[in-house]
């Protein structure tokens, strides 16, 4: 047989190469979205392609055609977790000015989403229970997403003080160690105990820390300095006018 007598493959067009690869997408984020459901729920610990097979009514070789190993199915929901912590939280509090009034917005949106999680739970705060002794990719994405965070949250303590709004003397870190207590401690007496009032009193602490670290004294200052400038500016503007 010559090379002409071979029969030729049909050859896919781009656009639908891009419409296989688009449905690709879209069931991976699929099963991705039932897995943090899932996971939610029984932990990462207790995720099995066999169980998300049977939640999202697939065959346990199409659910393992997506990830190809179950330490690979857990990284990709603790991403997706991380990228709707940042959606919900860090990305709305850019829209904050600048210090105080941003680190305030990254922690209402934090208690906003702790006290939905108070109900379905934390990845976070369950992974680094099922993790926090075991070495590996798993627990590395989990350090890695938390670490991520907390270097936000810090950079947000850092500016406060060099804009003013709280003492020059703050350690960052001490700070930041503080704040992510109270989080904490939210988890385990709402989730855990049960006690009521327990975001009200979580809500207190943050402010207790404030005023610990000086923004009270700092706003106080500045209030002057602000009303003289504001005084001065009206006063440049009615000379113009005349």
């Amino acid at each position: 047989m010559s090379v002409t007598e071979l029969p030729l493959k049909a050859r896919r067009s781009p656009a639908r190469d891009g419409q296989v690869l688009q449905k690709g997408q879209q069931t991976k984020a699929a099963i991705v979205d039932a897995a943090l459901g899932l996971a939610t729920q029984i932990g990462l610990e207790g995720l099995s392609i066999g169980a998300l097979a049977e939640v999202t009514q697939m065959s346990k070789s199409g659910v393992f055609a997506h990830f190809g190993s179950r330490e690979e199915l857990q990284i990709s929901v603790i991403r997706e977790y991380h990228a709707r912590f940042e959606e919900e939280i860090f990305y709305p509090a850019t829209r904050a000015e600048r210090g105080l009034p941003r680190l305030r917005s990254m922690f209402a949106h934090w208690m906003k989403r702790t006290s939905i999680e108070i109900d379905s739970g934390c990845i976070y705060i369950s992974g680094a229970v099922e993790f926090d002794d075991r070495p590996g990719p798993v627990r590395d994405a989990l350090a890695s997403s938390v670490q991520t965070w907390h270097a936000a949250l810090r950079r947000t303590i850092a500016i406060a003080k060099q804009e003013g709004h709280i003492l020059d003397s703050v350690d960052e870190d001490q700070m930041l160690f503080e704040i992510h207590g109270l989080i904490l401690a939210l988890h385990y007496e709402a989730r855990f105990l049960k006690n009521p009032g327990s975001i009200a009193r979580a809500n207190a602490g943050f402010e207790n820390i404030l005023r610990r670290y000086g923004a009270a004294e700092t706003a106080a200052a500045a209030a002057p300095v602000a009303a003289k400038a504001a005084t001065a500016k009206s006063q440049r503007t009615a000379k113009s006018k005349e």
